[in-house]
């Protein structure tokens, strides 16, 4: 089970945003006007699984780039967890606070973490985050009780345009699949998804995405990767490593070994 997010259809009312902290008694989180823009959450955290992202656009259309004028826009949309097919915050993980659902989803078990904070850097997204007075990771769990007694999840439901949708995720990569052609249809031909591959570097996201412009443009990374992808060669590398370091110190005792009794056995023969 996952979301696929139209950003197409999203009006930044961050309806998701309450709803989310609402139900998992998420605490707030700041609400600072940073001046650079209407988004007052600035960022996926600790404290914000949801987060509507404000991108202000102006491209200059014919005549008017020389006036300095041009076509203004607003990309909006409302990111999370992306559950990946391949996480690299359970490979990390040392407690076991991190787990696969029987959804496929990821999610963190607070009374287990110990606040060792290995999973904040490997995840490629910097979606999980610690919070700074018990120093536990939290982050979006898709909401687990609520998919479990067979509801949607709370930003699912409170989405009035359907940006945000919650099901199969073969069902909804075919969706999203149709939602592109049409916009292709229609002129729209920046459309395009991300995090829907299962061949990705990170195995295809359980949490995707329409978007209208670059993935970059929305603060996402353009080629995602599993950042403990190398780690078994790694493994390998270092063990080849210490048993080459091992096989050269036994070889250094054995030669001493030898001298030393040549010399033991030449100093009883001059005494005969």
């Amino acid at each position: 089970m996952g979301f696929f997010t139209d950003t197409s259809v999203c009006i930044g009312c961050k309806a998701c945003e309450v709803a989310c902290k609402e139900w998992n008694a998420v605490p707030e989180d700041g609400l600072d006007f940073t001046g650079m823009s209407y988004d007052n959450t600035q960022g996926l955290g600790a404290s914000t699984w949801r987060h509507v992202a404000f991108v202000e656009q102006s491209k200059p259309l014919g005549n008017a780039a020389a006036e300095g004028d041009g076509d203004l826009r607003w990309l909006m949309a409302s990111d999370v967890c992306k559950h990946c097919t391949h996480a690299a915050c359970l490979d990390v993980c040392p407690t076991g606070a991190l787990i696969r659902t029987e959804f496929g989803t990821v999610v963190v078990q607070e009374d287990v973490c110990n606040g060792c904070g290995y999973c904040v850097p490997a995840c490629p997204y910097g979606v999980i985050d610690q919070r700074p007075d018990d120093g536990r990771v939290w982050k979006c769990t898709l909401c687990y009780d609520r998919i479990g007694a067979g509801q949607e999840p709370a930003c699912a439901k409170a989405c009035p345009t359907d940006s945000i949708q919650y099901g199969p995720l073969d069902e909804l990569r075919e969706r999203a699949a149709a939602r592109v052609e049409e916009l292709h249809e229609v002129g729209v031909e920046d459309a395009r998804l991300y995090g829907h591959d299962p061949e990705d570097g990170v195995g295809g996201d359980g949490a995707f995405f329409l978007l209208l412009d670059e993935p970059e443009v929305y603060g996402l990374p353009p080629d995602p990767v599993v950042t403990t992808r190398d780690l078994p060669s790694m493994w390998r590398h270092a063990g080849l490593a210490a048993l080459t370091a091992a096989s050269a110190v036994v070889a250094v005792f054995a030669a001493h070994g030898r001298t030393g009794s040549g010399r033991r056995a030449g100093r009883r023969g001059g005494r005969r």
